[in-house]
């Protein structure tokens, strides 16, 4: 293959449309949505591309208008989408959900009614022979997720061709995003094999207890000794890298306090940490700096109402992330933050 192909990351995986309800309420209620664009996969791409880095997407959607609307708005980002199959017999996978503002019966916490239609979607047919290895692999990384494995038994197939050892295989980065829905009926410990042959791997703490009834973060990296690095999310609290040294010893431990952020939606913050995390990785950062801007672009995602948020500057994201603990400690991060002309992001001192 040319290295002119070659990319920094590819990102494979489905993209949906979706719908976002136009007020609060049940989906039973809302009398309209709007339409914007979702997949773990792509919003990876999306904010590798965003800051500055080249991003491939390698995917399937349907020959209709809502593929037509996928493409074009990942291409917008600054993803090459060149590798997009057009299926004319599948259609593109479709999701409507609410705004989150209902709560949980006895706990508080807010709950989201998600609605899925992507059976059969053209994504769902990706195989080997169709998604060769060769394209997959012409990038410094391959971002994949435990999404695409739950679609098909072909999807659950090119995911093990792509993730085997091989000469000329990439760095394989690899986000659980275990979902219940998708794998109720399935054997969740294909989703651990799968993650085992990875290079760098990201997990929720409360995924991984789920999924595999694993609590805490070194159970975790008990479990999952052979990534040379293991991101284990924290929620709210920061997350944890394992990152096995050089010489075979012992990990090095980092552990990052996520930051203060006024919330307005919390839909794609893990894609959005995964790529702040792959940008450093792709730049040669240290571990706790990466983790840092995972978290800045986190916070990115966060401070926006859809699954996409604008990126800092680099040159802001790297002063944020250099911040000494206490000044990290004390950053406030609301809507806005990222436009470096608004004072938006404030290391709040003491009093």
């Amino acid at each position: 293959m040319s290295a002119a192909l070659h990319v920094d990351v590819v990102c494979l995986g489905e993209s949906m449309v979706t719908f976002r309800p136009s007020r609060p309420g049940r989906l039973a209620d809302v009398p309209a949505f709007s339409r914007g664009i979702g997949g773990a996969e792509s919003n990876v791409a999306c904010g590798l591309a965003r800051g500055g880095h080249t991003a491939r997407w390698i995917s399937r959607v349907g020959a209709d208008g809502f593929g037509d609307h996928l493409v074009a708005e990942i291409a917008a980002a600054g993803v090459d989408v060149s590798r997009v199959q057009r299926d004319p017999d599948r259609p593109t996978g479709i999701y409507f959900r609410t705004a989150g503002e209902r709560e949980r019966e006895g706990d508080g916490q807010p709950l989201s009614e998600v609605v899925y239609y992507r059976a059969g979607s053209a994504a769902s047919a990706m195989s080997p022979s169709l998604v060769p290895r060769e394209a997959a692999w012409s990038g410094r990384v391959l971002h994949l997720t435990g999404i695409t494995p739950a679609l098909s038994a072909d999807c659950h197939t090119l995911m093990r061709e792509l993730t085997a050892p091989a000469p000329g295989r990439p760095l394989v980065s690899f986000d659980v995003n275990y979902r219940t829905a998708l794998w109720r009926g399935q054997d969740s410990g294909r989703l651990l094999d799968l993650a085992r042959g990875c290079d760098l791997v990201f997990v929720g703490e409360d995924e991984a207890e789920i999924a595999w009834g694993l609590h805490g973060a070194e159970a975790v990296r008990a479990a999952l000794p052979e990534p040379r690095v293991l991101v284990v999310k924290q929620g709210s609290a920061g997350a944890t890298a394992y990152a096995r040294q050089p010489d075979g010893g012992e990990d090095e431990v980092t552990f990052e306090p996520a930051l203060d952020v006024d919330v307005v939606a919390s839909v794609g913050a893990g894609d959005a940490f995964a790529a702040g995390f792959l940008s450093g990785t792709l730049r040669g950062l240290p571990v706790a700096e990466r983790l840092r801007h995972g978290h800045l672009m986190a916070a990115a995602a966060l401070t926006v109402p859809g699954d996409l948020g604008t990126p800092p500057a680099r040159e802001h994201a790297d002063r944020l992330a250099a911040l000494d603990p206490g000044a990290w400690g004390r950053l406030r991060l609301g809507p806005g933050w990222t436009d470096t002309g608004t004072v938006r992001a404030e290391v709040v001192t003491d009093p």
